[in-house]
C-alpha cells in the first residue's frame, strides 16, 4: 500500500454533453429483428425479451430523470482516495451516534452503492456506514492496471477503513461482496467485530462446485440440489465472459447503452422475488444503477475484477473464527441443509421474501437482521 493517505471530497457531475449522448444513442438504437413468437415481454427464458427492453429503453430516454437522481446520490457525503495506484470511491454515512459501530458494505457487479441507498438510512442510528465501490466498478476508475481481484480488493478495503479512522469495523455483504467479507475476516480478524452474509436460493446451485455438498443428502434432496445446478447453469453465460473473455463483451457494453442495459436488467429480474419489476424494486433506482455503470464505462472495467479473481485462484470462502450471521431471502428448506450442515452458525434468519438484492427489495428486514446480529456480539 502506498503512503498517500488523503481522502478527497467527491461529488457526482456527469458533463451535460454525456447525459445529452446517451439520449441520442438510446433514440438511435440498431434493435434486433423480432423473431416471430418472441412478443411475450414477460418471457426471460432466452434473457432479456425485446418487447421489454425496448418499453424500458424508452422510459431511460424519455421519462427518466438522472440530474434529479444525481442530487440524491450527492446528499451522501462521497470521497475518493488511491491506495496502490488504484482510485476507489466510498460512500460514507456518519451516525450521529457517538457509540455508532463503524459497517462496511460491499457491493458488487450488476449493482453499485446505488443498491445500498435504501438501506443506508435505517442503519445510521446505530451505524457509521461506509461503502467503497470495486476496482473498476463506478467512480472507482479507470483501473491502475491489472492484478485487482478479490484478495487485494479486501485488503483495500481495510486500508479504506484504516483511513477513516475505523481501527475495529463491522462487514456486511452479498453476491462477491461476502468473498470480500469474508476474506477481511480471514486475514484481518483481530479488526472485524463480525461478518454478516445476504445470500438467496442462487447459492444453492455453488453447492458441490465453490462449497462441497454435505453427506447424507437423501434421494429427493439431491434432486432438488441438481434442479438448481441447471437452474445455476442457465444462469452463468454472463459470468464465463466476465471470467474468461472480458476483453470480447467489454467494447459491446462500453458502446452500446441498450446492451448494458439488457445485459444488467436480466439479472435483476431472474434473481428478484416475483422477477423484475417487483413491486419492492424501484424502477429509477435500478436505472440509476445502470447509467452509473453507462457513464463510468464500467460494464468492461469491472468484468476484469472477475478474470482477476477467477485465475487468481483464490478460496472464496475462508475460515477466520470471526463471529457469522446470514440472512437468507427467498429461502429454500436445502440452503441450511448444504451451507452449514452441523448448525455451526448461531445467527441464521430465513425469510420468504426477497431475492439476490434484498437492500433493494427488502430493506427493513435485512437492516433489522444486521442491527440483530451485531447487537448480539456487544
Amino acid at each position: 500500500m502506498t503512503q498517500h493517505t488523503s481522502l478527497t471530497p467527491f461529488r457526482i457531475d456527469i458533463p451535460q454533453g454525456a447525459v445529452d449522448d446517451l439520449h441520442d444513442r438510446l433514440t438511435r438504437t440498431r434493435w434486433p429483428l423480432a423473431v416471430p413468437g418472441r412478443d411475450d415481454r414477460a418471457d426471460f427464458r432466452r434473457g432479456t425479451p425485446l418487447p421489454y427492453l425496448k418499453e424500458l429503453a424508452e422510459y431511460w430516454r424519455d421519462g427518466f430523470d438522472w440530474r434529479a437522481q444525481e442530487a440524491t446520490l450527492n446528499m451522501h457525503e462521497q470521497f475518493t482516495t488511491v491506495i496502490d495506484g488504484q482510485t476507489f470511491h466510498v460512500l460514507h454515512a456518519r451516525s450521529a451516534n457517538p457509540q455508532a459501530t463503524p459497517l462496511l458494505l460491499s457491493d458488487s457487479w450488476p449493482a453499485s452503492f446505488v443498491e445500498y441507498l435504501r438501506l443506508i438510512p435505517l442503519l445510521t442510528d446505530e451505524f457509521h456506514v461506509v461503502i467503497p465501490s470495486l476496482p473498476g466498478l463506478g467512480f472507482s476508475n479507470p483501473l491502475s492496471g491489472t492484478g485487482w481481484d478479490l484478495a487485494r480488493t479486501a485488503e483495500a478495503y481495510a486500508e479504506i477503513m484504516t483511513r477513516f479512522g475505523y481501527d475495529r469495523f463491522a462487514t456486511h455483504g452479498t453476491d462477491v461482496g461476502t468473498g470480500i467479507t469474508g476474506r477481511l475476516a480471514g486475514i484481518h480478524p483481530d479488526r472485524v467485530i463480525g461478518t454478516h452474509f445476504g445470500s438467496d436460493r442462487v447459492w444453492l446451485g455453488l453447492v458441490g462446485n465453490m462449497f462441497p455438498a454435505p453427506d447424507g443428502l437423501s434421494e429427493e434432496e439431491l434432486a432438488q440440489l441438481e434442479a438448481a445446478h441447471v437452474a445455476s447453469a442457465a444462469e452463468r453465460g454472463y459470468i464465463g465472459m466476465h471470467n474468461h473473455r472480458p476483453d470480447t463483451i467489454g467494447p459491446a457494453l462500453t458502446d452500446s447503452p441498450v446492451g448494458q442495459l439488457a445485459w444488467i436488467v436480466e439479472k435483476f429480474k431472474r434473481r428478484t422475488d416475483e422477477g423484475f419489476l417487483a413491486p419492492e424494486v424501484d424502477r429509477d433506482q435500478l436505472l440509476t444503477n445502470v447509467s452509473l455503470y453507462w457513464f463510468t464505462r464500467s460494464g468492461a472495467s469491472v468484468a476484469q475484477f472477475f478474470y482477476e479473481s477467477e485465475h487468481a485462484e483464490l478460496d472464496f470462502a475462508m475460515p477466520s473464527g470471526v463471529p457469522a450471521g446470514w440472512a437468507v431471502f427467498d429461502t429454500h428448506p436445502l440452503i441450511r441443509r448444504t451451507m452449514d450442515p452441523t448448525g455451526a452458525i448461531s445467527h441464521w434468519s430465513e425469510f420468504t421474501e426477497g431475492g439476490h438484492f434484498p437492500a433493494m427489495e427488502e430493506p427493513e428486514l435485512l437492516a433489522e437482521d444486521i442491527r440483530k446480529f451485531f447487537r448480539s456480539l456487544a
